[in-house]
């Protein structure tokens, strides 16, 4: 495993973190109140938009595809909070402590690069080798499988559970996020 690699994920993580920060500055801590189904959908919404763009090669809106995937990460680690947490009540003043989401945030993003640095050993970084819109199919995957999850009461037989699944996506989001930065790198 390169430390060029774990450089890279870093750095993209960070961004991400800034953003969520920024955010919740911006915004407070209004999406506690989501449910999980309700997060997979904003995911799915975006992962949509980027296979759109990509099929179609124009983006009429003009957010670059690259805040979609840090979008992506962001929603992952979000529900993935959902999931541990569970989302507050619509009553509640909303008043939560941002620091201790901030932590939780970390955690769930420290559990993904665990995740990542395991696979990369066991697949020699095969993700270099790859399109940036396979990582978008493979996200799409998850999503529909997650989807059938819930739909199944969050029950499986023999497959991985939902958490798992974003835990994949957070990986192919910055996976796609360092192959952009890698693009930039090269045309400057």
């Amino acid at each position: 495993m390169s430390s060029k690699t774990e450089a890279q994920y870093d750095r993209c993580i960070a961004k991400c973190r800034e953003v969520f920060i920024n955010k919740n500055e911006d915004y407070g801590p209004s999406w506690r109140i989501l449910r999980v189904s309700s997060l997979i959908d904003q995911l799915y919404i975006k992962a949509k938009r980027i296979r759109t763009i990509e099929e179609k090669k124009v983006n009429k809106v003009g957010d670059a595809i690259e805040s979609e995937f840090m979008g992506l990460v962001n929603y992952c680690a979000m529900t993935l909070i959902q999931i541990e947490t569970g989302p507050v009540s619509l009553n509640s003043n909303n008043n939560e402590d941002f620091k201790w989401l901030t932590e939780l945030f970390d955690k769930q993003l420290l559990k993904a690069r665990t995740l990542m640095l395991a696979k990369n050993h066991d697949y020699g970084e095969v993700w270099r080798d790859m399109w940036v819109s396979s990582y978008t199919d493979l996200i799409i995957t998850k999503l529909l499988r997650i989807r059938q999850i819930i739909e199944n009461d969050g029950k499986t037989k023999v497959s991985e559970g939902i958490d798992s699944n974003i835990l994949d996506i957070i990986n192919y989001s910055v996976f796609a996020l360092i192959k952009f930065d890698e693009q930039n790198e090269n045309n400057n």
